[in-house]
């Protein structure tokens, strides 16, 4: 039996379908635990780590040390910040994702050293110190919880596709944003592929019961997924 549970709902920083043009709040993705076996899995630390222990605490009982894994479905800030919380546990990312940002970050570094921006350079320093410490992760994260290959938002993306007996949930990270989007079918306009974002966006809704969105929280898949190919 697999156990899942949202950790802390996330949000964007600026929500377009609010009528948001720029950043009002601070962004952060939902975090999400899984249990299977012994494997316990937080996907997504997002809040600073003082506040996702909290929370950890407040909706499993759990303290850090008990997590074994830590999963990252892109890497960006809002998805790792409270990483460092969770030193004991294995950092995991895709292979597509860990090898699309590798060399972006040494390259913006390089340009922050040269340019003599030091604050920006320690953070870049910090972000690609958290980029070497997550490995690869393998197809299969536990017993009925794999990755989803979700590219378009960055061009490694992965989600986590939790296989029960009679439902089928979709960890979707940012692929799916927020109800909004996921009603409306929009992928964020920040995708590095506009296009390959709508074709994860469709198989996500075709495959999966229940998603967990990037910035929202746990929902029934509202389509019928026998009539939503190349709608979205």
């Amino acid at each position: 039996m697999v156990d899942i549970r949202v950790i802390s709902i996330g949000a964007l920083a600026g929500n377009p379908l609010w009528g948001e043009r720029t950043g009002v709040r601070s962004g952060h993705a939902t975090s999400t635990l899984i249990r299977s076996g012994d494997v316990t899995l937080l996907v997504d630390p997002g809040l600073p780590e003082q506040a996702l222990v909290a929370r950890l605490g407040e909706r499993s009982g759990l303290t850090p040390e008990l997590v074994t894994h830590v999963f990252l479905t892109s890497f960006h800030p809002d998805t790792h910040r409270g990483i460092g919380a969770f030193a004991g546990a294995e950092w995991l990312i895709s292979l597509e994702e860990r090898e699309g940002v590798g060399i972006p970050l040494v390259q913006q570094l390089k340009v922050a050293v040269d340019r003599g921006e030091k604050e920006l350079a320690e953070l870049l320093k910090h972000q690609i110190a958290v980029l070497h410490k997550c490995k690869v992760a393998p197809d299969e994260l536990a017993s009925g919880v794999d990755l989803f290959p979700l590219p378009g938002l960055t061009p490694g993306l992965t989600g986590v596709l939790i296989e029960e007996p009679e439902l089928t949930t979709l960890v979707c990270g940012d692929a799916i944003a927020t109800v909004e989007h996921l009603r409306k079918r929009m992928v964020l306009q920040s995708a590095a592929s506009v296009p390959r974002a709508r074709e994860s966006f469709a198989e996500a809704i075709q495959i999966a019961d229940v998603l967990v969105l990037g910035r929202d929280n746990s929902v029934v898949n509202p389509f019928d997924a026998g009539n939503i190919a190349g709608e979205v």
